[in-house]
This record gives C-alpha cells, sequence and structure tokens, in this order.
C-alpha cells in the first residue's frame, strides 16, 4: 500500500488554533468537502466558534483528545468508528480519546447525514488525512523545539521521539503546534501498522446507555420546556372537516389546543417544490390539532379526549386495491425498461425449460425503539431545534422555509437516535415542532406514541416481482425480471446488481402504482425484499439445471470480468470470495443430521455478503438455529461494532420475512402497536455466525448489507426442509401456524 499521500484537501480547510482557555490545540476539519478547493471556510481564525465546525480534534495539555463525530447516531456505530479512524493516523491510545457528537454545519458540510450505510465509505479518506495531518504539526513543533529535522522525529500513542531519544508528548507541544504551517504532504499509516483500526472498541456511549444518561431525543430538556402532541387524520385521503376540544382542556396539565397545517401548505404548494428534489418532505396539507401541556401524560390524554370530524378528500385505499393494481402493472407492456442485454425474449422461445415465479411483499412500518420526537425553540433571534434526525442539514432548511427565516438562523442540535432504519430521514416531525413552537413561542417538544408511529408512518411500500428465465442445455440463458411497487418512482430497483453481467440475455422493467400512503427508505432501500426473490428464484433454477446452488452463482460469477461494464456495481471477485468462506465456515450440505440448509449471497450498499441459514423442524415447523454471514466490506475499522450491525440485519430481515405484515383498510393501517404486530421475538431469533474477508481496500457499510440476503436463505432452508415453495411474505402466512413456532 503507497504511504506517502500529497494533501488532497485545501489547506484553507484545515483549521487550527490554540484559543482554548485552558491551554491545547483545536483543529477542525471539513470532512467530506475538504476535497473541493472552492470550499471557504472563515479566514479570522481567533474569532471562531469552534462548534460550526462539521468536526474537530481538541488536545488538551495534558495530551487527552476530544475528538467530535459528525454523523448522526443511530446505532450504526460510527461515533465510534469514525473518531477510531481519526486517532489511528493521529496515533493517541484509545483511552486517552474522549468523543462528542457534532453539530449541524449547514455551510461547510456536504454530508452530515446518516443513511445508505455510507458514513465511513464517504469519511475514509479524509478522517485518515485529518489525523495524520494533525500528527505531523505535532512532530513539526517538536522538531523546531528540539532543532533536528522533522523527518528524523517520529511519533507513537502521543509521545513524539528524536534520533537521540528524547521524547516529548503531544500535550508539550499543542500551543507551538498551533502556530505552524499545514503540512502539504502527509504519511498515512499501512494497514500492518494499525493499533486501533481492526480492534475491538466498545461503543463510546455505552456507560452512558446502561446508566440511562440523557442521549436520546426523549431525554432532552430546557427549563420551561412544554409538551406536544399531534392529532393527525385517522386514515390516508383524510383531512380534517372540524373538532371540539372542550373536554381536553379541562383536563389538568393541559394549556391549550391549536392547529397547525397552514405553513405546510403554503410550502408544498410553492411553483417551485419537486418532489423529487425534496425526497425527504414528508408534509400534510391537512390542518392538524395539537394538544399542548406540561407532560407527556398530560398530552396524550388531552389528545384522547379530543372529538374531530373527518371527511374523504381522496381515496382511502385497501390493501386489496393496491394488489389488483401491482398485477395488472405485471401484466401490462407500458413498464419503463431499466436494462436490457441480449434477447430474452428469444432465449425464453428457444429454451429447454422456463421459469416463471412472482414474489410479493406487504407494506412494512419502521418500528424504532425511540418513537419519532423533536424539540423546537423558535425566537426573534434564532430556531433552536434539538433531536435524533438522519437528515439536519434538510430539516433545518425546510424549517427556515417554512417559518420564512434565514437558513443561519436555524441551529439543529443532533442527539443519539433509539432506532432509525429509514424512517428518520423524513423530517415530519422536526418541521410539526417548529410550526408548533412558532405559534406558542415557547420551547416544546413533540412527542409521538407508538400508535402515532404505526398508523401515520413512512412505510416500505408494497412491491411485487416477476422473474422469468429460460434454460437450455441446463445452463440459463435468459434472465427478465419485473417490478411494480407503490409509489416506486422515488422507490424503484436497481438493474445493474448481479446478476446483470452474468446472464447474456437479461432484461428489467419496472413500474409503479400512485398512491396517497406516504412510503420511503426502509432499512436497506431497494434490495431488502428483492434479494429475497431472487435469490430464492436461484435456487429453483439451480434445481432445474440439476447443480448445487452454490456452485450455480459461482459459475456465473466466473463469466463477470470486473470493470469489464462500467454499469455493473459489484465485483465478481468479491463476491465469489464472500461466497467460498460461508461455505466453508457454515459446512454446506454437510451439517449434522435433522439441520436443513439455505443460501444466499447479496451485494448491496457497495458491501458484499453471503449467508447460509440452518434450520430445524420442531413439530412440522421450521426453527432458525444459526445463520452464518460470510461479508467482504474492506477493512474492518471496528470488528465489534462491525459484528454487531451484521446480527442485526440478519436478525431483521428474518423477522420481517417470516412475520412482517402491514395491511391498509379505507385508508387505516390495521395494526398500531406490538399486540397485533409481530417484530421477531427474542426465542426466535438465531445464533449469528459473522466472518469477514480479509482485505485492505477501503470500508464500505454495513448498516444495512446483511439483511437483503437473510429472507432469500431463510426460504431456501425452508424449501430444502420441506418442499414448500415460498414466494410471499411474511413467510408464516403461507406455513401452519402453531403455539410452539410461528403462532403470533
Amino acid at each position: 500500500m503507497e504511504n506517502k499521500n500529497k494533501l488532497t484537501f485545501s489547506r484553507r480547510n484545515f483549521l487550527r488554533t490554540s484559543a482554548l482557555a485552558s491551554g491545547g490545540l483545536l483543529i477542525g476539519f471539513n470532512f467530506l468537502t475538504s476535497c473541493a478547493e472552492t470550499a471557504t471556510p472563515p479566514v479570522d481564525v481567533s474569532k471562531l466558534n469552534f462548534k460550526d465546525f462539521n468536526a474537530f480534534i481538541k488536545i488538551a495539555e495534558n495530551g487527552y483528545v476530544t475528538i467530535f463525530s459528525p454523523n448522526p447516531e443511530i446505532g450504526q456505530g460510527v461515533k465510534t468508528s469514525m473518531p477510531m479512524i481519526i486517532a489511528e493516523e493521529l496515533d493517541v491510545p484509545w483511552e486517552h480519546i474522549s468523543v462528542a457528537q457534532g453539530n449541524l454545519d449547514t455551510e461547510n458540510f456536504s454530508r452530515q447525514v446518516a443513511g445508505g450505510s455510507q458514513s465511513i465509505r464517504f469519511g475514509w479518506d479524509a478522517l485518515r488525512q485529518t489525523g495524520a495531518t494533525a500528527k505531523q504539526m505535532l512532530i513539526n513543533a517538536a522538531a523546531i523545539k528540539w532543532n533536528v529535522d522533522a523527518s528524523s522525529c517520529t511519533a507513537s500513542a502521543g509521545i513524539i521521539k528524536n534520533a537521540n531519544g528524547e521524547t516529548l508528548g503531544y500535550g508539550d507541544v499543542v500551543n507551538e503546534a498551533a502556530h505552524l504551517e499545514v503540512p502539504e504532504n502527509v504519511t498515512l499509516k499501512d494497514t500492518k501498522d494499525y493499533k486501533i483500526i481492526g480492534k475491538d472498541a466498545i461503543n463510546v456511549d455505552i456507560d452512558d446507555i446502561i446508566t440511562g444518561k440523557p442521549l436520546f431525543g426523549l431525554d432532552y430538556k430546557v427549563d420551561g420546556m412544554l409538551y406536544a402532541s399531534v392529532l393527525r387524520p385517522p386514515a390516508f385521503g383524510q383531512v380534517l372537516e372540524s373538532y371540539d376540544a372542550t373536554e381536553a382542556k379541562a383536563l389538568p396539565g393541559v394549556i391549550d389546543v391549536i392547529t397547525i397545517g397552514e405553513k405546510a401548505r403554503k410550502y408544498l404548494n410553492q411553483e417551485s417544490f419537486d418532489p423529487s428534489a425534496h425526497w425527504s418532505v414528508r408534509l400534510s396539507k391537512t390542518d392538524k390539532v395539537v394538544v399542548i401541556g406540561k407532560t407527556t401524560w398530560d398530552v396524550i390524554k388531552g389528545k384522547k379526549a379530543l372529538k374531530a370530524k373527518w371527511k374523504n378528500e381522496s381515496s382511502t385505499e385497501n390493501t386489496e386495491k393496491h394488489d389488483e393494481e401491482l398485477l395488472k402493472i405485471l401484466d401490462g407492456k407500458n413498464l419503463d425498461i431499466r436494462r436490457e442485454d441480449g434477447n430474452v425474449k428469444k432465449a425464453l422461445a428457444e429454451a429447454d425449460k422456463v421459469l416463471e415465479r412472482t414474489y410479493e411483499s406487504p407494506f412494512l412500518p419502521h418500528n424504532c425503539m425511540e418513537p419519532m420526537n423533536f424539540f423546537a425553540d423558535v425566537t426573534n433571534e434564532k430556531v433552536h431545534l434539538v433531536g435524533p434526525v438522519q437528515t439536519p442539514e434538510a430539516a433545518a432548511k425546510v424549517v427556515a422555509s417554512l417559518l420564512n427565516r434565514n437558513l443561519e438562523d436555524v441551529h439543529v442540535d443532533m442527539t443519539r437516535m433509539g432506532g432509525g432504519f429509514g424512517r428518520r430521514l423524513y423530517g415530519d416531525f422536526v418541521y410539526e415542532a417548529a410550526e408548533i413552537a412558532n405559534v406558542i413561542k415557547k420551547p416544546v417538544k413533540l412527542i409521538s406514541t407508538r400508535e402515532d408511529d404505526m398508523s401515520l408512518g413512512v412505510y416500505r411500500p408494497a412491491i411485487k416481482y416477476r422473474i422469468a428465465a429460460s434454460i437450455k442445455d441446463k445452463k440459463v440463458t435468459g434472465y427478465h425480471l419485473k417490478e411494480a411497487a407503490i409509489n416506486s418512482n422515488m422507490y424503484g430497483l436497481i438493474p445493474h446488481f448481479f446478476p446483470a453481467g452474468a446472464i447474456k440475455n437479461y432484461k428489467v422493467e419496472s413500474g409503479n402504482y400512485q398512491s396517497n400512503i406516504t412510503t420511503g427508505a426502509w432499512r436497506a432501500p431497494y434490495t431488502n425484499f428483492l434479494a429475497f426473490a431472487e435469490q430464492s428464484f436461484f435456487d429453483e433454477l439451480a434445481e432445474l439445471c440439476e447443480i448445487d446452488p452454490i456452485q450455480l452463482r459461482l459459475d456465473l460469477l466466473d463469466k463477470v470480468i470486473d470493470g469489464e461494464d462500467p454499469n455493473i456495481q459489484y465485483s465478481a471477485k468479491r463476491m465469489i470470495d464472500a461466497i467460498k468462506l460461508a461455505a466453508e465456515k457454515s459446512n454446506w450440505r454437510n451439517t449434522k443430521e435433522g439441520v436443513h440448509q439455505g443460501f444466499a449471497a447479496y451485494y448491496s450498499h457497495n458491501t458484499h455478503v453471503a449467508e447460509v441459514v440452518d434450520i430445524v423442524l420442531k413439530n412440522g415447523l421450521p426453527m432458525v438455529e444459526k445463520v452464518t454471514v460470510a461479508v467482504d466490506c474492506g477493512i474492518v475499522v471496528n470488528p465489534t461494532g462491525a459484528k454487531n450491525q451484521i446480527e442485526g440485519g440478519v436478525i431483521d430481515g428474518i423477522g420481517h420475512a417470516m412475520y412482517g405484515d402491514f395491511s391498509f383498510k379505507d385508508g387505516a393501517p390495521q395494526d398500531v402497536n406490538f399486540n397485533t404486530y409481530h417484530l421477531i421475538r427474542m426465542k426466535e431469533t438465531p445464533i449469528v455466525d459473522t466472518y469477514f474477508v480479509e482485505s485492505d481496500l477501503s470500508p464500505t457499510g454495513l448498516g444495512e448489507p446483511g439483511l437483503p440476503p437473510a429472507g432469500g436463505a431463510l426460504a431456501n432452508a425452508i424449501k430444502a426442509a420441506t418442499g414448500q415453495i415460498l414466494t410471499k411474505q411474511p413467510f408464516v402466512k403461507s406455513l401452519i401456524k402453531h403455539d410452539e413456532g410461528l403462532k403470533v
């Protein structure tokens, strides 16, 4: 690996000062816009307010370091892993590091987002250069103090050493380093020299989490703060006609009842408003009734006491209607062609055998452990927003527009999130909190109940896939994939993943049915259901080709030359390595008697994952015992955190494939809490064994890629055990229910 790296970011983006009252060096660095020479941070360093930085390093005179983490933390571990990357190149012992959450900087930061499993991937190079540059500045300061050449000095574990054996700690030279020029060239470590990256590190917030310290949005409080709960339409397609708040206002603790919605309507009715360009905006045009009170319990009781009348403004749709419309799309001829190689029609006509299946999935809610909430305080001076959101910059921009304020007046502080899974990409709860605070002119926290979250959320859209494949001389010669989805113009599928490039005649088409039910990203967008459809389909193809299902995939991947087709986004070599590792570690087809295995492999979010599910039959019903996972995500920054992400994704994928179901009747969700909606239970969770392909390539994402293959591997294991072919999620609907197994 090349060690010497010319600093590729603008030196103006690497800011430093000795402005700490207690002494020390504080270095700010714009992680993601650093490569853009046009980025122009403030010039007068002495007047900087450092909380406005995207991220920065603070080194105290005692040698201890605080690293500020810029991206939202939703449990994916970036608050631990991103600082680990800086600390590695800075060369400071991890035990000397403290980590703090950075706040939003809308001017200098380009991707302060938690989504798409991209935080580490996008930040890798800049984070390393940040730490390495700070280290070199400290070495240069020590060299000046010793009157020696900096090239004769080394640094390790926070200690600088010269050729004569003399040493200085980082804290001994921080003030001198603050006055030096930022070096043009820095040396990045070779992977073999890593001391922090690749070693297990516990979550930096773990002590606060287990002792109940305030970290999450629901924990945030300020003196004089009020609470708010919003009454929204009970069904999609309905709007408020009238309401009576007499009983609610009579309750102790209820301060007022107001309505909001005017500003949202004005925002949505702008001529310039383009839904495709404002994908994270989920606003309703209807008025909403808001109860203001002294406590959470006061406003929840007050909302229940409201008497509201609603009227239908548009169609209130049913799940049966969605099913009919999606099947019409699959049967129709007006689909959008997303990719077409060769001649699929001819391959199907000339085939010895043709296999065709239609796969179906329902809507799904996100079900974050922490319901939606947000704090807002709107004054003449500023709009102060605090809480859990995956897209803080987008939220700030929408609030500024809603309230007709300058963007620089809107300040967003991020809290840790009790889950996101894509739901907190959409800042509807932020906008509501801001509009409420703007009306009452007092600090307020909007809180939601579980029922609020599940009944009027942003859902994974219902989708149907139809796949047809041709087999000639026991070889797959053609592949035709059709997608029909609810609102897929904002969801869609990716046509350049496997088996694109592996089958000569290949065609992908898609169509959508527009619904007023709000849909959006759900953990592993695009692929969370498609992987099940394709991977279970491939097992059937393998059976028709009379070949082992893993070998079929390997044979197809052998036909793909990495880099030959610039549109193909996966690496055949890396996928092959992951598949072989999973097969080896799972003892594929060599397990103990009574264990049935299913395999799936998938590429998503820049990461290659292969999984083998082991099930046993208990009273004739499938019970998942173990899942073996092989992952190629490049360099693993924090193995403990990486395994946690994979295990969580696998269990999530198995749980939703087996049990997740959500339907609508007259526009109203039929499940609003966990007494009827089945999330996977502890007794239903398997052991997950995770293995990583050794690599020195830059790291990729882990929050989502473990989920997509899980459903397909489980379906294939069930087929191996029972012979039953599953084409519809949740699987529980296709299996016999039983008290000890699948009964909810």
